[in-house]
C-alpha cells in the first residue's frame, strides 16, 4: 500500500476569485505533480524518487513559487532552497540560496546521495551542482511577469492580494511506498521582496522537511521564521515517538493549537508508517492533493 500527499503552499485567498480558467491551471499543475509520483509508487518504486518526481513537476511549473515562476528578492533576482529527506535511515540533502540550478530538489538529492555533507547554500552548492554534472541556467530563466509585477506591486507598499492570485509559497511532497519507507521534499523561493540570502524553513531539516520511517514524513509551507523557530516538522514526529501521539493528534496540535498561539499562519502535508495521510493549514487556503493505492486522487484549493 503506498500513499502520495503533495502541496503547491498555503496562504490568503485573493480579494477577487481565481478565474475558471487559472483554477483549472493549478488543478492541472497540482495532478500533473501526484501523477508523477503515484506511477513511481504504483511500480513498486522507492518513496524518495517519487517526492523527488513530483517536486521536480511543481519546479518546472511556473503557476508555483519553486524553480521557474519563483517569487523574487528586493534586488529583483530569484534565490532558491530545497531539501529531500529518506525516512529509512535519516539521510538529508539540502541547499539554499543557489540561483543557477533549474531543479533544486534535484540538487539536494545529490547532496543526499553524496553523503559527504548535509546542507550546501550559495556559491558552495553551485560549485558541487557543477561538479556533479548539473549544466547551470541563467537566473532570468526562474523570472516570470507575474513575480516582476509581484514585486513591483510590494515596493508600491500595494498588498499582494491585489493581484489576481494569492500570495501562496513553497511546494512539497510526501510519501509511504509499498515497502512501508517514508520521504519528505520541499523547494520554494521564498517570500516576495525577501532581504538576499534569506533562507527559510523549507531547506532546513527538522524545521520545512522531515522523514522517519518510525514516525511520519512531513512538508510544510507558510510562515518560515515561525516555522524555523519551532522545528515544526520534527516536532510532528517528536510529539509521536515520544507522546505517542497518533498523527492527526500531532498535526492538530501544531495547526490548530501552537501555531495559532504564536500568531504563524500555514500549513503542511504529513504521512505517517501506517500510510495515513493528514492535510492541514490554518490560512483561508492551500493548494493540494493526495492519493492511495487503490483510491481516486484528491486535488483542493479552497
Amino acid at each position: 500500500m503506498y500513499s502520495l500527499a503533495i502541496h503547491g503552499g498555503a496562504g490568503a485567498r485573493p480579494r477577487a476569485p481565481l478565474s475558471a480558467e487559472r483554477e483549472r491551471a493549478y488543478h492541472r499543475g497540482l495532478a500533473q505533480a501526484l501523477s508523477a509520483g503515484e506511477a513511481i509508487l504504483a511500480n513498486a518504486g522507492c518513496a524518495l524518487d517519487a517526492v523527488e518526481a513530483a517536486v521536480t513537476v511543481l519546479e518546472d511549473d511556473p503557476l508555483f513559487n519553486a524553480g521557474r515562476g519563483a517569487v523574487l528578492t528586493r534586488d529583483g533576482t530569484v534565490e532558491l532552497d530545497a531539501a529531500i529527506m529518506d525516512g529509512k535511515n535519516l539521510r538529508a540533502g539540502a541547499v539554499a540560496a543557489i540561483k543557477h540550478v533549474r531543479n533544486p530538489v534535484q540538487l539536494a538529492r545529490r547532496v543526499l546521495e553524496d553523503g559527504g555533507h548535509v546542507f550546501l547554500v550559495a556559491d558552495g552548492a553551485e560549485q558541487f551542482a557543477e561538479a556533479v554534472g548539473f549544466v547551470p541556467v541563467a537566473n532570468d530563466y526562474f523570472i516570470t511577469p507575474y513575480r516582476q509585477q509581484q514585486l513591483a506591486a510590494l515596493s508600491r507598499q500595494h498588498e499582494l492580494s491585489a493581484l489576481d492570485e494569492p500570495p501562496f509559497g513553497t511546494v512539497g511532497a510526501v510519501a509511504r511506498d509499498s515497502a512501508g519507507q517514508l520521504a519528505a521534499a520541499t523547494s520554494t523561493g521564498g517570500m516576495t521582496g525577501k532581504r538576499p540570502g534569506r533562507v527559510g524553513d523549507s531547506p532546513v531539516i527538522g524545521a520545512g522537511t522531515y522523514a522517519d520511517n518510525h514516525t511520519c514524513a512531513v512538508s510544510t509551507t507558510g510562515h518560515g521564521e515561525w516555522f524555523l523557530r519551532t522545528l515544526q516538522a520534527y516536532d510532528i514526529a517528536a510529539r509521536m515517538r515520544y507522546a505517542g501521539a497518533t498523527l492527526s493528534e500531532a498535526v492538530s496540535e501544531a495547526i490548530e493549537q501552537r501555531l495559532p498561539r504564536l500568531g504563524a499562519s500555514g500549513g503542511l502535508i504529513a504521512v505517517d508508517h501506517r500510510g495515513e495521510i493528514e492535510l492541514r493549514y490554518n490560512t483561508p487556503a492551500m493548494f493540494r492533493a493526495s492519493v492511495r493505492s487503490g483510491a481516486p486522487a484528491s486535488i483542493h484549493i479552497y
